[in-house]
């Protein structure tokens, strides 16, 4: 009984990715599908807000960390002094010219996220039966139309090999263009990601972010991974919107971004899916996302 409960559960994960199934389903499900109705178009916002905010939320978690930015700082001081001018005095003073970490307050990411756009999101246990862990707006109001988190993980182009990645892994996201990312952060897929992230990462500068994979992110957006389907009961109130970082990101800010790709010889804008909100959302609600990608 035990163990075909557990493979109820592993089905009801992986069936959204099984083609013969999806195929059956698509008229009885409907509204578990994300319609894209062009295949160059998928935006919910604009990619110059989607720009915006994670500039935003990235320069704040800099500014937070600003203390541990040593090396990197030494390395560009032009952008040295553009961040000492957006601290307060009081930070200055607490951050700049102190030796350690004593006497410091650091705020926690999800206090960053909190206090730069208004609210907090965390992991914790679905409100679905058997749906595992999910995804909640834990502090604060996000009104429609807005980035609420990232979907993290390693970027396959297409025909590059994913086969033993992909095996039992519910986690693998399809872009419109065939593009794949696998927000698994167990097993084989967490050994290719931070593999490929140190293998690109330049002395200090870091060009992905690893602590996804850990229990406590310092990028608190990048969760978007655990955000469950939705259902004929809990409709969908986020929605996934691809956006290709542009080459122009701060350099000093990548460390930061849940993404990497898999072949380092690729010149290509990194691929990154956020998830938007399709209408407000309170405290306490939880991210319902549409699995299916259906290009119209």
């Amino acid at each position: 009984a035990a163990m075909l409960r557990e493979l109820r559960r592993r089905w009801r994960s992986y069936k959204y990715r099984f083609v013969p199934w999806l195929a059956l389903n698509l008229r009885r499900q409907r509204r578990t599908l994300r319609y894209v109705p062009e295949s160059s178009q998928d935006k919910i916002i604009a990619d110059e807000d989607v720009f915006e905010t994670l500039l935003k939320t990235f320069k704040a978690l800099f500014i937070n960390d600003f203390s541990r930015q040593a090396d990197i700082l030494a390395l560009l001081p032009e952008v040295k002094c553009q961040y000492l001018e957006l601290l307060t005095v009081e930070q200055k003073q607490s951050k700049v010219n102190s030796c350690n970490r004593q006497g410091q307050h650091l705020f926690t990411p999800e206090e960053v996220l909190f206090n730069t756009l208004g609210f907090a999101v965390s992991r914790d246990q679905s409100s679905l039966v058997s749906a595992g862990t999910g995804v909640f707006v834990t502090k604060g109001f996000v009104p429609k139309g807005t980035v609420v988190s990232m979907y993290p993980g390693t970027v396959y182009r297409k025909h590059e090999p994913i086969f033993f990645q992909s095996l039992g892994n519910p986690f693998i996201f399809r872009c419109i263009d065939g593009v794949l990312i696998d927000g698994n952060d167990k097993g084989l897929s967490r050994s290719v990601y931070r593999s490929c992230s140190r293998r690109d990462q330049l002395g200090p500068f870091q060009m992905s972010d690893e602590s996804w994979l850990t229990a406590t992110p310092q990028n608190p957006l990048a969760v978007g991974q655990y955000v469950n389907n939705c259902s004929h009961e809990k409709a969908a109130n986020v929605c996934y919107q691809e956006f290709d970082v542009p080459g122009h990101f701060p350099v000093e800010l990548k460390q930061y971004l849940p993404n990497i790709v898999y072949s380092h010889d690729i010149e290509s804008h990194l691929r990154c899916v956020v998830l938007v909100t399709l209408r407000d959302i309170k405290q306490g609600e939880e991210l319902f996302s549409n699995y299916y990608t259906v290009v119209s």
